[in-house]
């Protein structure tokens, strides 16, 4: 048995083109994921800046909670498992609020810099 460079045994060629097609659309789908993260997070940050400037808390509870209901009820309408999504959610959430935290840290140094 021989393998091709695809890592699969000599099969069909039309199951390694529908293979081939199916791997674009994934690889385009995680493109378009990494996008749309890089522009939630753009947003967030902007939040992060507005938040620390008014010496607000870099984590909103209330909103994580309604955030990961809302999540979970589009990934069950959506088939995909409410546990998958709230985890990403959590994961997210997480990364944003560190990012928040360290925007904080930065404005409340920065201003002590400046006024020493």
């Amino acid at each position: 048995m021989t393998t091709s460079n695809t890592g699969t045994r000599d099969v069909d060629p039309a199951v390694r083109e529908e293979l081939a097609r199916l791997r674009d659309s994934i690889d385009n789908i995680d493109a378009a994921v990494i996008h749309m993260l890089a522009e939630r997070f753009k947003a967030t940050q902007q939040v992060g800046h507005l938040k620390a400037a008014h010496r607000l808390p870099p984590a909103d509870p209330a909103r994580e909670a309604r955030q990961i209901e809302r999540l979970r009820a589009l990934a069950e309408s959506a088939k995909l498992d409410p546990a998958f999504a709230e985890k990403f959610l959590n994961f997210i959430i997480a990364e944003v609020i560190r990012h928040h935290e360290r925007i904080a840290d930065d404005a409340v140094n920065g201003s002590a810099k400046t006024a020493n």
